[in-house]
């Protein structure tokens, strides 16, 4: 999607503070950080939101988990870190485009909202 910003970091059209990429996922720093160390995993293909994607998408969205398992270990987060995923206006999602919000360095409030 030529409009979508997660799209356009994923192509590199814009500019992001990149910590790691492959095939199917680029993570970078969030421009608002909430904790510490909070990155973004953005899947290359574009998805808007956890309401849409299919059984064939699977296989991608393991591979953005297995992502998410090798940044917290680049990181430091053996402690412990957060993984937010956000859906639909009510549910705090800003961006059409499906992504994984990965926190650490402090400890962790609940309820979260």
């Amino acid at each position: 999607m030529d409009t979508c910003i997660f799209c356009r970091i994923a192509q590199g059209e814009i500019p992001a503070d990149i910590v790691h990429q492959d095939a199917d996922i680029v993570v970078f720093r969030d421009l608002n950080p909430q904790a510490p160390v909070h990155v973004l995993a953005v899947p290359r293909k574009h998805i808007a939101s956890l309401t849409e994607p299919g059984a064939a998408d699977g296989a991608m969205l393991a591979s953005v988990f297995r992502g998410v398992q090798q940044i917290a270990s680049k990181l430091g987060l053996e402690q412990g870190f957060r993984v937010v995923t956000n859906c639909g206006e009510f549910g705090g999602q800003t961006v059409g485009h499906i992504h994984f919000h990965i926190l650490g360095k402090r400890h962790m409030q609940w309820p979260p909202g």
